[in-house]
């Protein structure tokens, strides 16, 4: 997982998704439950696609043909063998990442008049 880039919104795609790890999930859905746009959801899918944490599917024609109202075919997304697992050491790093304080050259102490 080399140079894959963590954001808070990535962050939250992947919480989602570890919500229910096993199941296959629909862009739309994921974005609306995490509060996210399309364009916003889809490059974040596809960068977790690339590292090799989710896999992608195409809604099975039958199924999207006999959908009322009529609606976009679907493109599902799903965890990998162990892409569930790659999600939650990303997002354990992620956590202690932040939790780190930061080193810099300021003193601490409050200052006084």
């Amino acid at each position: 997982m080399s140079g894959f880039r963590m954001t808070k919104q990535t962050e939250l795609v992947l919480r989602e998704l570890l919500q229910n790890p096993t199941r296959a999930h629909y862009g739309l859905a994921i974005g609306q439950a995490v509060g996210l746009q399309s364009g916003t959801i889809q490059p974040i899918l596809a960068r977790l696609e690339r590292a090799g944490i989710l896999e992608s599917f195409w809604e099975d024609p039958d199924e999207h043909a006999a959908s009322i109202p009529p609606r976009p075919r679907r493109r599902y997304y799903r965890f990998t063998t162990d892409g569930a697992e790659q999600a939650r050491v990303t997002l354990a790093l992620a956590m202690a990442k932040r939790r780190r304080p930061v080193e810099s050259g300021i003193a601490s102490t409050p200052v006084t008049d």
